[in-house]
């Protein structure tokens, strides 16, 4: 399984999302600190759930770090968050 597997499957378990995407942004920081050869060590994630509305935006990376602690210390260096509004479609008459 690779690291972006792993987050997408970890923030689905924990929030539930409506929406999520993961994207893997390792080449962009080719040379730069953090960056290893084969990539997945700087991530963006945008994701829209429920789960973190009400809270302030540093809570809500907070908890998307918490469930992410161990991808963080092993081999994820940046992780670029984007916390969306977890608003439903709107039904098609």
């Amino acid at each position: 399984m690779t690291i972006r597997d792993t987050i997408i499957a970890k923030l689905t378990a924990q929030f539930s999302p409506l929406s999520l995407e993961v994207i893997d942004e390792s080449n962009k920081h080719r040379g730069h600190a953090g960056w290893r050869e084969g990539g997945e060590t700087h991530f963006r994630v945008r994701i829209a759930t429920r789960n973190l509305d009400g809270l302030s935006r540093v809570a809500q990376h907070r908890a998307i770090f918490q469930v992410l602690d161990q991808e963080l210390k092993d081999r994820v260096h940046a992780l670029n968050i984007e916390v969306l509004p977890a608003i439903p479609a709107e039904p098609k008459s």
